[in-house]
């Protein structure tokens, strides 16, 4: 039945109030703009195609404000380096373009107003062998992280360089498992670089090292196995600045280049950028007048400028709650990509002027919307931020998204809600306006986004907690968030799921085999079985399951993994999975399903041709989401 209010009139189902909100305008909202570099007057940035295979292209805004798209179908500007990519891209002083290409991997050169781009490094033995990320031009060379695939199997990785005109990769530094940031010195006598090996992660640990590239002698500025040590840039020949979070809180530091000495530039218990899940991340970049422009903050990150000389940190007047950690400057401009609860991600210009610490004069232009038109803001919920307690007095950050929808005026009658479990598990929730959630919240149906412990966002401490405890604390998170939302009377008993991807996934899964508090759950590519996770997946996370849980130990994986806990569930799922995935093989979902089936579990699986880990094409998002809409629609009836 119906909920009623007290006028006697029926309320629209929870889950089928009128929205327009449709799956069709969620799609075509995803064109997800990313990583802006700019020079001069012109700005270049990173833009997806969801109607074209959710391919990459690079857009470029010359200096009259005209933006034109530079690759056209079929050239996809993605890297598959660690298989979760990152930058793809980098731009020369005269505007040429540098980019991976994802069919083959190789890179190319598109000179600036020319059409056609060129291969600039051989063609391997291997499909798509050989990888580079990471890049930076200097000296008419690209500078980059490459990544080798050989037919056994094996993957390495080096620092490499690479002439523009084209050439086989000189090596510059090998011996680590992974690399990231390589920087020349203006000079060209030096290189420093981050570097870290198996089992750590890179928000776990890493060094900041130094190459002499006249005799190939390194030493290590800072950072080691309990110390991440993140995005390095030269300050002249002797000193670099970087992001350390020795303190706690990934806060900037400038150090001697020998290592001898360092000094903090803003002690804070804040952080200063995310975890580099992908590479090519630019937390922060300096200003032609020495000050640097930062992000910074807990949760979202704020915009702010930093004199490294006085301490100072001013904020720019402007709109946006949140920036991500991908800045660019020249000059006195700087670009990134900024969004609020009611600004969807969006590229940003702001010019910050000479700096006199007042902030006054500063403008600012949002260049590029993965939105074109935003709904109407009344069908947008706004974010709560709240703190919750779990398990141990544990304080627990979540978002809270009540139903709003102009049309349906909440009564006293509870709506049904969904605890959202972001993947990583290294990520967090922000509150930029996401239609994923208006296309719920607008139906009737409330949304909290739980930053269980082990998300980035809330310090080094925070994120430890799920060191030896995944599939403990961020489940009793979640149940948490689920339990408060009780015990503030916001949601029905009733009707309470969970959902996640990837990271999230086994969350979600994990908290529907910890608790009958879950009327449903969905995963999306989520992790079921440990040991198979281990021995299949990239190269990259390969690792990832030691510290996340531990050494390889069946009685100890049985207590944490949903597979060997799948008896406990009784609540219908959804799994939806792409057969491409090389993160999280299909293999995983496809047993969870077994299970659930053998106990006559309600369980849909939804299998996706030639999606990875992350759905690209825009028919996919479209049945994905109405899948997942009609799954809340049945069971919170």
């Amino acid at each position: 039945m119906p909920p009623e209010r007290m006028s006697g009139r029926p309320v629209p189902r929870f889950g089928a109030w009128p929205s327009p909100i449709s799956t069709a305008e969620v799609v075509r909202s995803g064109v997800r703009p990313g990583h802006p570099a700019v020079v001069g007057e012109e700005i270049w940035w990173e833009e997806e195609r969801p109607t074209e295979g959710g391919r990459r292209t690079i857009v470029h805004r010359d200096a009259r404000g005209t933006c034109r798209e530079l690759l056209p179908a079929p050239w996809d500007a993605r890297t598959r380096v660690h298989e979760y990519g990152g930058r793809s891209y980098a731009v020369t002083p005269e505007g040429d373009v540098v980019f991976a290409e994802h069919a083959d991997q190789r890179l190319y050169l598109l000179p600036a107003g020319g059409a056609t781009p060129r291969p600039i490094t051989p063609e391997p033995g291997v499909a798509c062998g050989l990888r580079y990320a990471d890049l930076t031009v200097h000296a008419g060379e690209v500078w980059c992280v490459q990544e080798r695939h050989g037919g056994d199997g094996k993957v390495a990785r080096s620092i490499v360089s690479i002439p523009l005109a084209g050439g086989e990769p000189r090596q510059r530094v090998t011996g680590s498992d992974f690399y990231a940031s390589p920087m020349p010195s203006a000079d060209g006598e030096h290189l420093a670089y981050i570097c870290w090996d198996h089992p750590r992660m890179p928000w776990v640990g890493t060094e900041l090292r130094v190459t002499r590239l006249t005799d190939g002698a390194s030493w290590c500025v800072t950072g080691g196995p309990e110390e991440s040590v993140l995005a390095p840039r030269w300050n002249g020949p002797g000193h670099l600045y970087l992001l350390t979070d020795r303190s706690g809180w990934w806060n900037l530091e400038e150090a001697r280049v020998d290592g001898s000495s360092s000094r903090a530039l803003f002690p804070a218990e804040e952080e200063f950028a995310w975890a580099p899940q992908r590479l090519g991340a630019a937390p922060y970049a300096v200003l032609a007048d020495g000050r640097l422009a930062v992000v910074h903050g807990r949760g979202d990150l704020r915009l702010g400028v930093l004199d490294p000389r006085t301490g100072e940190m001013t904020e720019p007047p402007q709109p946006y709650d949140g920036w991500e950690p991908c800045l660019d400057a020249d000059g006195s401009t700087v670009c990134g990509i900024a969004y609020s609860a009611t600004i969807s991600r969006s590229v940003v210009r702001v010019d910050v002027g000479t700096g006199t610490g007042t902030g006054t004069g500063t403008a600012v232009e949002s260049l590029r919307s993965d939105i074109g038109e935003p709904p109407d803001a009344a069908y947008l919920p706004v974010p709560r931020p709240v703190e919750i307690h779990s398990r141990f007095g544990r304080r627990v950050h979540a978002y809270v998204y009540s139903p709003a929808n102009p049309a349906v005026p909440l009564d006293e009658v509870a709506p049904p809600y969904v605890v959202f479990a972001h993947g990583g598990p290294a990520a967090h929730g922000v509150t930029a306006l996401d239609l994923h959630k208006a296309f719920l919240t607008s139906r009737g149906i409330g949304v909290i986004d739980v930053n269980y412990g082990g998300s980035t966002g809330y310090g080094r401490a925070y994120r430890e907690r799920l060191k030896g405890r995944w599939g403990a604390v961020d489940v009793e998170d979640v149940i948490a968030a689920a339990e408060w939302l009780l015990s503030a009377g916001l949601a029905d008993p009733e009707r309470i799921a969970i959902r996640g991807a990837g990271a999230g996934g086994w969350t979600a899964m994990a908290a529907c085999c910890a608790t009958g508090l879950f009327c449903g759950g969905v995963s999306i590519a989520g992790v079921s079985a440990l040991a198979p996770l281990a021995a299949t997946t990239h190269d990259f996370e390969s690792r990832y399951v030691e510290w996340l849980v531990g050494p390889e130990n069946p009685a100890l994986y049985a207590t944490r993994e949903p597979l060997s806990r799948a008896g406990q569930i009784d609540c219908p799922m959804l799994l939806m999975q792409g057969q491409d995935d090389l993160v999280v093989p299909p293999a995983q979902a496809e047993a969870f399903v077994a299970v659930l089936d053998e106990r006559g579990v309600p369980c849909t699986y939804l299998s996706f041709e030639g999606e990875g880990h992350g759905f690209g094409r825009a028919e996919t998002r479209s049945a994905a989401l109405a899948a997942e809409l009609a799954f809340y629609q049945q069971i919170f009836r």
